[in-house]
């Protein structure tokens, strides 16, 4: 088998490898020039722990290769993979599908004999239907062009492992042949165990925006805790610890913070309550804007920390934030919590230095008025308050003793709540961390 991936972003460069992982042979389609040349030299125009490796390794082998021309693929492939990007459409919280359609359009005038077209962008329940209506009108070879949702579950910083190993598939399918061709394509992980889910497209659909939505609730939910535990003098951490034993409830994502971010659940989320309106249902997930209202006041709050571990002041203070990413394990600054306390913290007239060992770059494209330092050394050099907002290993490893000599004042809030409170504050520092005493 054949296959094509369309969009070579986050989730196209996965799935591309991937793919070639399993043991096919693969072409993407890249328009950008740019883009396109990192690719075919075996390397990923974004950071993804392992994903580089992976793509020289296909590139070198001649299994895997990139290209802007959709001739290529449209007869060769027997699956082609849409994974265009969905972000959040300029002044509304729906989605932005336009460069989905645009894959579409340029597809579809091509597909001269049956094939399968999956999708794996995330999108709002519904838009299946119009993909497929789409095809069948442009394509010569009308309905014998078969539409099948496949939505990824890849965590950024895990992709490749989530690629490779999924914790779950599921097929959005219309027929016994697309079900049996998708089970062809992912026949490695499901020898390997991974369940599988069959169901008819808007039910693949909304499994993703439902489990974003429900994963959104469960970050907030326990950050809401957090509030409740800085009013007590409870631990959040602990509180964590003890409801994840509750089966029902599980640990993961329990993790208190200043919020999620990045690329995809803040804008599905939105999405998510969008197409609901549109359905008329909107009463039903009231709730989640609760959810994003939380995530935004868990951003307000470190600001209202940092003032206040400044003495109230603003003018002349210097302050150190580590971290710009949304998470760990990545170079994605997209609606990031750390960017977007920096942001603010500068605004109100404190100088600001930021320092992560990967999302420099992306940083000062979004952020360009933020100081960046080469080193989280330098980043606290005279330092009145440091901000750990990205929970980076080696901001855990550093040295609270030598640090101390580098900064003006000995302030730490430790927003990600994950640094060694006691040896803090036995080298002498003030330890904050929202949520714990």
């Amino acid at each position: 088998m054949r296959i094509a991936v369309i969009g070579t972003g986050y989730l196209g460069c996965n799935t591309s490898a991937g793919m070639a992982e399993f043991g096919f042979d693969v072409i993407g389609v890249e328009i950008d020039e740019h883009r396109l040349k990192l690719l075919n030299d075996g390397k990923a125009p974004l950071y993804e722990p392992g994903l580089d490796p992976l793509l020289k390794k296909h590139v070198d082998s001649g299994r895997l290769r990139f290209t802007s021309d959709y001739t290529e693929i449209a007869d060769w492939a027997d699956v082609h993979f849409i994974c265009a990007g969905t972000p959040q459409l300029e002044g509304s919280e729906a989605a932005d599908l336009s460069q989905v359609y645009s894959v579409v359009d340029m597809l579809a005038p091509l597909l001269t004999k049956p094939t399968l077209v999956v999708g794996r962008s995330t999108v709002p329940v519904g838009t299946s239907k119009a993909v497929e209506e789409r095809l069948h009108r442009q394509a010569p070879a009308g309905s014998a062009v078969e539409v099948a949702w496949q939505p990824e579950f890849l965590r950024e910083a895990h992709g490749v492992e989530d690629t490779l190993h999924p914790d779950r598939l599921v097929f959005g399918v219309q027929s016994a042949a697309a079900e049996a061709r998708l089970r062809e394509v992912f026949a490695t992980p499901i020898d390997e165990g991974s369940p599988v889910v069959v169901c008819n497209l808007p039910t693949a659909e909304l499994v993703k925006g439902g489990a974003n939505a429900f994963l959104a609730t469960k970050i907030s939910f326990i950050n809401a805790l957090a509030e409740m535990a800085d009013a007590t003098g409870a631990d959040v951490t602990q509180l964590a610890d003890a409801l994840g034993y509750d089966k029902r409830i599980g640990r993961g994502m329990l993790n208190a913070g200043p919020g999620y971010g990045g690329g995809c659940l803040p804008k599905d989320l939105r999405a998510f309550m969008h197409r609901a309106g549109e359905l008329g249902v909107e009463e039903v997930i009231t709730f989640l804007r609760e959810v994003d209202d939380i995530n935004q006041h868990r951003r307000a709050r470190i600001v209202d920390l940092t003032h206040e571990m400044l003495g109230g002041q603003w003018i002349g203070k210097n302050v150190t934030v580590l971290g710009a990413a949304f998470k760990a394990g990545t170079d994605d600054v997209r609606d990031s919590p750390a960017l977007d306390v920096a942001g603010r913290v500068q605004l109100h007239g404190a100088n600001v230095t930021v320092f992560d060992p990967e999302a420099m770059e992306n940083a000062r494209k979004v952020r360009p008025t933020l100081r960046y330092a080469p080193t989280a050394i330098e980043a606290c050099r005279e330092a009145h308050a440091v901000l750990h907002l990205t929970e980076w290993p080696e901001f855990r490893q550093l040295d609270p003793v030598a640090l101390k000599d580098v900064v003006s004042n000995p302030v730490v809030i430790d927003a990600r709540l994950n640094l060694d409170a006691p040896a803090w504050r036995a080298a002498g520092w003030t330890y904050r961390a929202p949520g714990r005493p």
